[in-house]
């Protein structure tokens, strides 16, 4: 999946899942880093952003390094670039339940172990 135009059509959205780094070394053409991700939320505005496909697999003698940074920087870039869209990190192994129903109109987040 990759930025296209128009994402800011797609809505309204509660919750976008959206991939911030691939099975590999390097991403491939049509691939979501963290900043490209935060760009996609950012023009999707959902109340409820969460970060896939990071720190989840890992290849044979592949070294990955900091597994979690790809999800690090994609809240921290959408910190800056949509503030009002909350960036939930769903560690490997854990659960996230959103709740629209906040008096706001936000959304409730709540994480658990799966």
């Amino acid at each position: 999946t990759g930025e296209f135009a128009a994402m800011a059509n797609i809505g309204p959205v509660t919750v976008a899942l959206l991939p911030v780094a691939g099975w590999g070394p390097r991403l491939g053409p049509g691939h979501l880093d963290p900043a490209a991700a935060a760009r996609a939320a950012a023009a999707i505005a959902p109340r409820v952003a969460i970060p896939i496909h990071w720190g989840s697999y890992e290849r044979v003698l592949m070294r990955t390094g900091d597994r979690g940074r790809p999800a690090r920087e994609f809240v921290s870039a959408l910190r800056e670039l949509s503030p009002e869209v909350v960036a939930e990190v769903v560690e490997p192994g854990t659960a996230v339940v959103v709740e629209a129903g906040a008096r706001d109109g936000r959304a409730v987040v709540r994480s658990a172990r799966a």
